[in-house]
């Protein structure tokens, strides 16, 4: 193995997301985050065409969803595939900045044996993830089923180590000391990283923003990664070529809550991310400051239930008097607790939850955490005319996209509802992120999660322009 320090990335290069990067230092190796890549695997799939489980990675590796690295990944995969396993792993562990899926769900695919290291927030927000959903092949990332499965089998899935870190810990992965530091970004638990090499410290941001509820998160970051002078930053650049605009989390409140509080009486759904913390809490606040209750499918109980337990968060369990929980109609056309399977049934029986029809019966009494996948809920509850819709998402930035906005449209016109975009991004805008690299200065940039790295050379001349899988000495 050579001595040194060296980057591969193999994820994250002219696309947003997917970041898969090996950082080696002399005889260790880690990872920096190992996500899942949309944009790539839509190259090739879609809905109704997927990988084949059965078929263990050859699908991923043949069409590129996942780097073809030597002793990275799990044994029973690799013999569904015909090849031979590792019996220890060739990397010493992955580093993870924050639990959203381009950034960790593949590291379903890792060896049994490479500790994962994340947020305890993190971690968190994946227990919930997995509670909410039946497993997913793509996305076991704090345990897993051996493969090939048999049909009902109840084998208990195997744990993955998985060491947890707060700002401001320090610990060693072989010869890397690591330091993680708080960042804001539109999910709890994220961190960027100062990792000090033989080399020198490399700085990886992670995914960051100035303009969410913690910005101070993320300058207290980028104060103390400028003062470990870097020798290499590994920056995101999401929306770096993006036209400047006024946004911020305490600006998404403030026009909600106008919106709202001018129509007392109209039914409100309100379509955003449930992972999006921040936005959990500002749409709480617009509830309870109209005297309306926050209502909550009964999949985002699960989030609520594991994220009140860590009170710096902020966010109420699914019992609280300011929540409400939906109960969609069963398969047997009724309302009966009975027709619920797993957890889903406590909460079904709650004394907060609520049916369409109640709902209905005064709809200026509750705000509703519905999106698009909800909208039958608007055939039972037949909300009267001007009744509201608050987008508080990103607006559609490719087809496939657009054709789910024009059905939510078709949606809204048929129910004479009005539309209201109220978003503001995960990300730093173009003109923050370029005062994050200057301040930081470090003697290398290398861009990454960006379809326009380039951009970057309007601060630094002394940028990479990264190509996949290729090596590049620190």
């Amino acid at each position: 193995m050579p001595s040194g320090t060296t980057i591969t990335f193999y994820g994250g290069v002219n696309e947003v997301g997917g970041n898969k990067i090996l950082l080696r230092d002399n005889d260790t190796s880690i990872f920096l985050d190992f996500g899942k890549g949309f944009t790539r695997r839509a190259k090739y799939f879609e809905e109704f065409l997927n990988p084949r489980v059965a078929n263990g990675m050859v699908d991923f590796l043949e069409m590129g969803i996942i780097p073809d690295v030597e002793g990275i990944y799990r044994e029973d995969l690799l013999e569904m595939a015909g090849r031979k396993a590792p019996s220890s792993p060739a990397v010493d562990g992955v580093l993870v900045s924050h639990a959203h899926a381009d950034h960790v769900d593949y590291i379903s695919f890792l060896h049994k044996d490479i500790p994962i290291y994340m947020g305890s927030t993190a971690q968190t927000l994946l227990q919930a993830i997995k509670a909410r959903a039946p497993r997913d092949f793509e996305r076991e990332v704090l345990d897993f089923i051996h493969r090939p499965s048999k049909r009902g089998s109840r084998e208990k899935p195997f744990e993955r180590k998985v060491e947890t870190f707060r700002s401001g810990d320090k610990f060693k992965i072989g010869s890397l000391e690591i330091h993680p530091i708080h960042v804001d970004h539109s999910i709890p638990g994220a961190y960027g990283f100062i990792i000090y090499t033989s080399s020198g410290p490399v700085v990886y941001t992670g995914d960051v923003r100035l303009h969410g509820t913690r910005p101070e998160m993320t300058q207290e970051f980028v104060e103390q990664a400028k003062a470990a002078k870097p020798v290499a930053l590994i920056c995101e650049g999401t929306r770096i070529a993006d036209e400047p605009t006024e946004e911020s989390e305490p600006l998404v409140y403030s026009k909600a809550n106008a919106v709202v509080s001018s129509h007392p009486n109209a039914l409100v759904f309100a379509d955003f991310n449930f992972k999006d913390v921040d936005r959990v809490r500002t749409f709480y606040r617009v509830a309870k400051e109209n005297g309306r209750k926050l209502v909550v499918k009964l999949k985002d109980c699960y989030y609520l239930q594991h994220l009140s337990q860590d009170p710096k968060l902020g966010v109420p369990n699914c019992d609280n008097e300011d929540i409400a929980i939906y109960k969609a109609k069963q398969m047997s056309g009724t309302y009966s607790n009975g027709d619920y399977s797993g957890d889903d049934v406590g909460f079904a029986a709650l004394p907060n939850a609520r049916t369409a029809g109640e709902i209905s019966q005064n709809p200026g009494k509750y705000l509703c955490a519905f999106g698009f996948f909800s909208f039958t809920a608007l055939i039972d509850m037949k909300p009267a005319s001007g009744s509201l819709y608050i987008h508080s998402a990103s607006e559609p930035y490719n087809e496939e996209q657009v054709l789910d906005a024009q059905r939510v449209n078709n949606w809204l016109d048929r129910f004479a509802m009005e539309r209201h975009q109220i978003h503001c991004s995960g990300h730093a805008k173009g003109k923050d992120l370029f005062e994050i690299v200057k301040a930081i200065d470090a003697k290398m940039l290398f861009p990454i999660h960006s379809e326009h790295p380039e951009m970057y050379v309007r601060v630094t001349r002394n940028m990479t322009v990264v190509e996949e899988g290729k090596q590049y000495s620190v």
